[in-house]
């Protein structure tokens, strides 16, 4: 009777623990699936936008049940919301950049830390992949969708260029010159996104703008950056 009793008390634990594996590995299955699904939108989505892809389309490439994207995402908007995300993330994060100046105390350290992490995001591989591609094109032309979004989230990083710019012109960043500072600051760096290295060696043989060149490219691009800075400050408003 006692051995029973062990046994049947030895069934009744190993029955949960079976389940929470179960729910583990569906888990892990279900991340698997949602990852993919980006994977495979960001693609679609970099080749014929938001407007231009289709919920089939990405199923059918990813794989999956064409009830997938509704399941993970909850339908097309969430999941290209996702997708740019993701992009995001690849490229550099405002969150990166936040901290990397943060760590900084010194203005001209501060600007080099911007730009270093940007210029190795759009000078590195993930530039040319489908998370460069979409980035740049919600640039060009924003989506109903994201734009929004994306606009708070470029208004975050203004935020923080612009403490930047106003420290080493010593004007309010209310001050035009910061804004004019910080379009200048940042027009390299735009340029480098949108165009094809391809063309941009085409015209310009003599520029690197390689992943090996960043460093080198950053420094250069801080150097302009704080001469220009320098000489219209000192101009009146």
């Amino acid at each position: 009777m006692r051995r029973a009793n062990i046994a049947e008390a030895g069934t009744k634990s190993a029955a949960p623990a079976a389940a929470r594996r179960s729910a583990a590995a569906l888990t892990r299955r279900s991340l698997h699936t949602r990852a993919h699904l980006i994977e495979i939108a960001g693609q679609a989505f970099a080749e014929r936008g938001f407007e231009g892809a289709t919920g089939q389309d990405i199923c059918r490439r990813a794989g999956v049940n064409t009830a997938a994207i509704v399941y993970h995402f909850g339908g097309m908007t969430q999941l290209y919301r996702a997708v740019l995300r993701e992009a995001t993330e690849r490229l550099v994060s405002t969150e990166a950049l936040a901290d990397a100046v943060k760590a900084e105390r010194d203005p001209r350290r501060q600007l080099q830390a911007f730009l270093g992490l940007i210029v190795r995001g759009v000078t590195g591989p993930v530039s040319q992949s489908w998370a460069g591609r979409l980035f740049s094109r919600e640039y060009v032309t924003p989506s109903k969708v994201y734009g929004p979004i994306h606009d708070r989230a470029l208004a975050a990083r203004v935020t923080i260029l612009k403490s930047i710019v106003s420290a080493l012109t010593g004007r309010p960043v209310t001050d035009p010159i910061v804004a004019r500072g910080c379009v200048s600051v940042m027009a390299p760096c735009a340029l480098l996104l949108l165009c094809d290295p391809r063309k941009v060696r085409r015209i310009l043989p003599g520029l690197d703008t390689t992943a090996d060149a960043a460093p080198q490219l950053t420094r250069y691009l801080v150097d302009f950056a704080l001469a220009g800075l320098h000489a219209t400050s000192r101009k009146p408003a």
